[in-house]
């Protein structure tokens, strides 16, 4: 079914590992190409109180400035050193973003870049985030520091050595083209120099596909994650083509509509960890199939990222658009809070496009992506009660300010839901009772 094949383009999950997120807080937001500044203040007047429990940051380490394309969103993923200076902000930000988040309650999550450096056809030299000078085509990074001897080339078995197709795993794990950092790098504490790890008050977390561990302080390698740190994750960012979670595929779907049910699915169902994308471009515009805007980096001024404002509906300004602030989707983000520990239950689907299951006796949720409408009473589960959906609207002061969902005795509730509807899907939860 098309809604199914949908849900496998959304969303991060990692089912196999605890999160280390403060208790009752069941999702992260990746704040993508946000200022650490801004990162902060979004901690403390909006993630916390909603009920998020952290956001993935872009990486915080020193990069390529490209300017052809104008520095485009790519330029993250290319490292020059460890250096915290970015155009995201510096060291001292930094410091003060993952300070100011931590102490209401959202750890910080660094997607971090350390499997390999800047790529072959970048030029040697100090066009970089930070100025440090470097020369990829020689392996000679001096600000970390590298050389040619901590590489290992030839990894990529295409004809010309780099990745040639980036819909082939191989050539995309092997990353042809970018030099890659030997592994004995992991072990003996030189990569600790990415200052962003113990030194402030998080953890790295490196995937390898196999298990979990983390960055330990300074020159001790790695080790098993305790369950008292704060994680940051770290992953092969061009693993993620065309999975729809890498930095390419920031938003897959021009029709919002679609785009919010999917997320909603994502948050409802009880599999894995999930996170929530946060962009600056929807709906993305496509030219004979091809994304015209592939490359654009963050809404900015000369090269200089915008400040993220808020305007009086709340809704971001200044060309960001900030998805999790859609109340349809941080009103899913409560919702998994509140469901968190309960069982999947009483599923229902006509066979097509019109999906609902409950949470336990916490939450219930109604999906129509037919063409056609949607009317039924269905078993939710949940105790008896006037319930607010919180996808048309806000429990406020007792009262509702979207549609209004009654379950009987029984357990039972009918609900109708029209294929034309702004947001054809309805939720309810234990919080959203009247």
């Amino acid at each position: 079914m098309k809604f199914f094949l949908l849900l496998l383009t959304i969303g991060f999950c990692w089912a196999q590992y605890s999160p280390n997120t403060q208790q009752g807080r069941t999702s992260i937001v990746h704040l993508f190409e946000w200022r650490w500044v801004d990162i902060a203040l979004e901690c403390e007047r909006y993630l916390a109180p909603k009920g998020f429990g952290g956001v993935q940051v872009s990486p915080p380490n020193e990069n390529v400035a490209i300017y052809n394309p104008f520095r485009p969103w790519s330029e993250r993923y290319q490292p020059v050193s460890y250096k915290l200076c970015t155009r995201s902000g510096n060291e001292d930000e930094f410091r003060n973003m993952v300070t100011r988040c931590n102490n209401v309650g959202v750890h910080i999550y660094v997607d971090a870049v350390i499997n390999h450096m800047c790529g072959n056809a970048v030029s040697a030299g100090t066009s970089s985030t930070c100025g440090s000078y470097f020369n990829p085509g020689s392996r000679d990074f001096p600000a970390v520091p590298y050389s040619g001897w901590d590489f290992n080339d030839g990894k990529c078995k295409t004809g010309s050595g780099d990745i040639e197709n980036y819909n082939n795993a191989t050539q995309v794990i092997d990353l042809g083209g970018e030099p890659i950092k030997s592994s004995e790098y992991f072990g003996n504490g030189r990569v600790t120099e990415f200052k962003y790890g113990a030194k402030l008050g998080t953890v790295i977390r490196k995937w390898n596909g196999e298990k979990m561990s983390y960055l330990k302080n300074w020159g001790e390698g790695w080790g098993f994650m305790p369950s008292d740190r704060a994680l940051v994750f770290v992953d092969n960012h061009d693993n993620q083509r065309g999975h729809g979670a890498g930095g390419a595929s920031i938003l897959t779907f021009w029709d919002a509509r679609l785009y919010k049910m999917a997320v909603g699915f994502m948050l409802a169902h009880p599999y894995g960890f999930t996170r929530v994308m946060s962009s600056y471009r929807w709906p993305r515009q496509f030219q004979n199939g091809k994304d015209v805007n592939d490359w654009v980096g963050p809404p900015n001024n000369n090269g200089v990222i915008k400040e993220v404002t808020i305007n009086p509906d709340t809704i971001c300004g200044n060309d960001w658009v900030c998805e999790h602030r859609w109340c349809q989707i941080r009103n899913m983000v409560i919702f998994r809070n509140v469901v968190d520990g309960q069982p999947f239950t009483n599923w229902y689907d006509n066979g097509s496009n019109q999906v609902a299951f409950g949470r336990g006796n916490r939450g219930f949720i109604v999906f129509n992506n037919d063409d056609w409408s949607f009317s039924l009473t269905l078993q939710t589960g949940l105790p008896a009660g006037t319930y607010c959906d919180v996808i048309s609207g806000d429990k406020i002061n007792g009262n509702c300010t979207g549609i209004k969902i009654y379950v009987s005795y029984d357990g039972k509730a009918h609900f109708s839901i029209s294929n034309s509807a702004e947001d054809p899907f309805i939720a309810i939860h234990a919080e959203s009772k009247l």
